[in-house]
């Protein structure tokens, strides 16, 4: 399976790793052609305001857009989740939502960089392999504020949704690259 990683900020480096240690065959996307060839895409974490503005740039939101709505299986985490949200509460006014999963989230929800953290997720959902917790590393990490009735929460960090999934699209507020656990990563080809 090709599974393109958005490479136009952010750690896409490490996603595509984890994707090469899970089987797939990544592909650096970063023009309409990169994203024609791919069979689903991740997007990482990052700067959310950058990467919306370097999708115009690349001319890639269109693209992007077309293919979501034609089933493109995505993986979203941190700044990838913000983008695919249909709200973001706290975003810039020239910030465009790709709309892909209904929910609203707030940029840097639990705080600034200092205010970083890592927590053990439970991931539910009678989900094979998960007899143990997910190690979840959370920086500048978003908040998910609302979920939609269609949105699936496979695990949730003081209450708040932190993974979630609606039809081909499944969004984490943590960085699962990050980790030696392969698991997310896994969930997110075999379903794709």
């Amino acid at each position: 399976m090709k599974v393109g990683v958005l490479a136009l900020q952010g750690a896409f480096a490490r996603h595509a790793a984890v994707l090469t240690d899970v089987g797939a065959a990544p592909i650096e996307v970063r023009t309409p052609e990169h994203l024609s060839g791919v069979d689903a895409l991740v997007m990482p974490g990052g700067e959310s305001t950058t990467m919306s503005m370097l999708l115009d740039i690349a001319e890639l939101r269109q693209p992007l857009v077309e293919r979501l709505a034609r089933g493109l299986p995505v993986f979203g985490t941190c700044a990838g989740m913000i983008l695919l949200a249909s709200a973001v509460a706290d975003g810039r006014s020239d910030q465009e939502s790709l709309a892909a999963i209904d929910m609203d989230v707030r940029r840097n929800g639990y705080g600034r960089q200092i205010d970083s953290f890592e927590a053990d997720i439970d991931v539910g959902g009678g989900l094979p392999d998960w007899d143990t917790p997910f190690h979840g590393v959370f920086i500048r990490a978003p908040v998910v504020e609302r979920v939609g009735d269609g949105v699936e929460v496979l695990a949730r960090v003081d209450d708040n949704p932190v993974l979630c999934r609606q039809g081909h699209v499944m969004v984490a507020s943590f960085h699962p690259e990050l980790t030696d656990d392969r698991r997310i990563h896994e969930l997110f080809v075999e379903t794709a």
